[in-house]
């Protein structure tokens, strides 16, 4: 099947769809722009979508090369034939063909292609075909003193590893058993001895089994943590394998090369091939390719994951531009203050030191109320870090007993701040700035607009899940870039006030070009218009084509710049507007009217009726703003730390990561809780997305504390009782982990001289 064909059959679309896509993407074009401006060549995919269509296009042409050079290897060793090139072509994955290039791989010399240098190959034949045959008197016949083969054991052995090797190789057989494996095979996790102590965070996988293809990312990702810290040995096999006197796979083997137990002279020691072909070789790597596989399924679910968490901090609600102060807090080294007009433009800095040892408070208080008053704000931004609470309570007062206008203030996340604050981009900002109060200026910004903000840090410095940091990095990455850009390109950037750092995501613009904008921009001054971008150095058409629609001049000259429609578009705004007999700031905004219009009456070859409902929509509200209302959670007095925590507390907190398993909520005590995926809803939850995002603000009971282990239990579902649940006894712990699988159970032994020909008879059933 084509590329494009399988595709399109994976995405449920049509391949003219795919094929459009593809060619888009290979003259240049990205995600963002295909997506919102090239919808009558793909027939409206979106970036979803596309970003998946992209992947599997990488993926399916990686492979398509690997096809080509083990087809011209195997062609040069003189071993291709017609079945077996159809084979090759007929792989759908990378493991399909790696099982079917293996025996041709060129590789160091095996114990097994030493034996056929030796001349065993015909014994090893001739024992399988005619098993009636004695081995040791066959083998005889092979002694060669020259070639190393002195005694018949020798002989034996070398037949032995030829055979294994045949075993192993087969392309069907390490298929079948694959996927046999993947399908009944059961993991189990064992503490390693004398480690119970230096991996006492391992204790619930000290002695732990789940079947392989159940295992949940978080799980699978936390197994593979405890192996690498040499806390947590696994193993993979068929439930009962372990105790049987046979292992299924042997029959299976057996099976697919014709070996039976009929006590002829040979099957005995064929069957000790098989048994060895298996536990050798083919286990082996098997067990190996297949928590390869759970671990990369493992990291493709948990990498999704933080896209979507990240994407969710990205869109969360802005305060928008208000004068604000940003207090990254501390108690020894005080609290720094930052002051941010509502552009974002540093206005003042200073530290104060309200908390032991200095306990200045009052000193505070007084500095506090002079920066509000003297420039006028009206919003506070606290980091969450240490001292965060005592912080907020300072502000609290402030704002009650001290100040005669209203002040709101915000907890912030301040993941990322102190990777910013000492970042080149920190530096190129605020050169003469202690890095120290870089942090507060980033926490101040981040609350104004979280977006223009975080993509100033790398995406993996945010904190946007568990376990990042055991994924690939290289693949994550890729992910989070992906979800900056789709984000700052669905909100669009203000081209007069983005900094180089926003801009350098926008669709088709480079950081160098990003910053050739900018420096633009400082020494002519704003843009007045679109079409003046295209004087910044090195900002071609192709790049303007792809860049402009993303790109906002607000006040310009063009009503339409500050809208999404493209300039390629203008023409047909031109032709409504010349139609009604109004002037296009007159057709902006006026949604009763632009309701009335019939899309189909304004296009033409070039533009669609997608692309036309698109500008009648953007016309309606033009540069309209994705993400949500901004709101704030109020954190309860007096629970600052995880001991003021009581069963059946009912509190206010901020979602700060979504899993497969539930959500993480601060509650405002310097630990997150859980809330696991079954305490959500009354009614069943599949995806936790679909109830929370990262960045909401959610009412909450506390469940269950466990001070010790830090670990804080909490529901959705406000009519829980903490009491009610710990009488039952749940079967969920407070990171929502299920109770230890219990060990398969033994299989029974089969009788004496019976079992290999029970276990290849039931082989050859399956």
């Amino acid at each position: 099947m084509h590329i494009t064909d399988t595709i399109a059959e994976e995405l449920a679309v049509r391949a003219a769809q795919v094929e459009a896509a593809v060619a888009l993407l290979d003259e240049g074009a990205t995600v963002p722009f295909i997506a919102r401006y090239r919808k009558e060549a793909t027939g409206g995919l979106d970036d979803g979508q596309l970003r998946t269509l992209e992947e599997r296009l990488g993926y399916l042409r990686e492979l398509e090369d690997r096809r080509a050079t083990v087809i011209d290897t195997i062609r040069e060793q003189g071993n291709l034939t017609d079945a077996l090139e159809q084979a090759i072509r007929s792989a759908a994955t990378k493991a399909e063909l790696e099982d079917l290039y293996r025996p041709y791989k060129p590789r160091r010399r095996t114990r097994a292609q030493k034996a056929r240098e030796a001349g065993l190959e015909p014994l090893a034949d001739a024992l399988l075909a005619d098993p009636s045959r004695v081995p040791e008197q066959a083998a005889e016949g092979y002694l060669d003193a020259e070639q190393g083969v002195e005694t018949v054991d020798a002989a034996l052995d070398g037949a032995r590893q030829i055979l294994m090797e045949r075993f192993a190789e087969d392309p069907g057989v390490s298929r079948e058993l694959r996927e046999r494996l993947w399908r009944e095979g059961v993991l189990e996790s064992r503490v390693v001895e004398g480690r119970e102590q230096a991996g006492a965070k391992f204790a619930d996988y000290f002695d732990y089994a789940e079947p392989i293809a159940r295992i949940p990312s978080h799980r699978a990702l936390a197994l593979f943590r405890g192996r690498n810290e040499d806390v947590l040995g696994l193993r993979l096999d068929l439930p009962g394998a372990a105790e049987a006197e046979y292992h299924p796979a042997e029959g299976r083997i057996a099976a697919a090369f014709g070996i039976r137990d009929a006590g002829r002279p040979a099957d005995r020691w064929l069957a000790a091939t098989v048994r060895r072909a298996w536990r050798v070789k083919l286990h082996t790597r098997l067990e190996m390719e297949l928590l390869l596989e759970l671990r990369e399924r493992a990291e493709a679910t948990a990498i999704e994951v933080f896209g979507r968490n990240l994407r969710d901090l990205l869109l969360a609600a802005p305060a928008g531009p208000r004068v604000t102060i940003g207090l990254d807090p501390g108690l020894r080294t005080g609290v720094k203050v930052a002051v941010v007009d509502a552009t974002g433009k540093l206005l003042e800095t200073d530290t104060i030191y309200p908390h032991p040892p200095q306990k200045r408070h009052a000193e505070a208080l007084a500095r506090l109320r002079q920066l509000v008053e003297t420039h006028g704000a009206d919003l506070v931004a606290i980091g969450n870090g240490t001292a965060s609470r005592e912080t907020d309570r300072l502000v609290g007062e402030l704002a009650r007993d001290h100040l005669d206008r209203p002040v709101t203030r915000v907890m912030v996340s301040e993941a990322g701040a102190s990777v910013y604050s000492a970042s080149r981009t920190a530096a190129e900002e605020f050169p003469d700035l202690d890095v120290s109060l870089r942090g507060a200026v980033s926490i101040a910004r981040r609350l104004q607009d979280p977006l223009a903000e975080l993509v100033k840090i790398e995406p993996k410095a945010i904190g946007v899940g568990q376990y990042q940091h055991d994924v690939s990095q290289t693949h994550l990455a890729r992910k989070l870039e992906a979800v900056v850009e789709d984000c700052v390109n669905a909100v669009g950037v203000d081209v007069n006030t983005a900094s180089a750092a926003l801009l350098a995501h926008v669709a088709g613009l480079s950081r160098r070009l990003a910053g050739n904008i900018v420096a633009h921009r400082d020494a002519h001054g704003r843009f007045h218009s679109r079409q003046a971008l295209k004087a910044v150095s090195r900002l071609g058409d192709k790049t303007f084509e792809q860049a402009a629609g993303f790109l906002r001049i607000m006040d310009g000259e063009n009503a339409l710049d500050a809208s999404a429609v493209h300039p390629e578009a203008y023409p047909v705004v031109e032709r409504i507007a010349a139609e009604s007999g109004r002037d296009i700031r007159a057709l902006v905004g006026d949604r009763d009217y632009l309701r009335r219009l019939d899309p189909a009456a304004f296009t033409d070859e070039r533009f669609g009726l997608p692309t036309v409902r698109d500008i009648l929509g953007e016309l309606e509200k033009p540069g309209r703003d994705p993400r949500p209302e901004f709101r704030t959670a109020e954190f309860r007095e007096g629970v600052e730390t995880i001991g003021d925590l009581e069963p059946d507390m009912v509190l206010e907190g901020v979602v700060t990561n979504v899993t497969h398993f539930g959500a993480f909520v601060d509650v405002g005590v310097h630990q997150d809780g859980l809330v696991h995926i079954s305490a959500m809803s009354e009614q069943f939850v599949k995806d936790p997305h679909e109830v929370v995002a990262a960045g909401d603000v959610v009412r909450v009971k506390v469940m269950s504390v466990d001070a010790e282990r830090k670990r804080i239990g909490l529901s959705m579902r406000l009519n829980d009782s903490a009491r009610d649940q710990a009488d039952a006894g749940p079967a969920r712990g407070a990171r929502g982990k299920p109770r230890r699988q219990s060990r398969p159970a033994k299989a029974e032994k089969p009788a004496p001289g019976g079992a290999m020909a029970a276990a290849f008879a039931k082989a050859r059933k399956e």
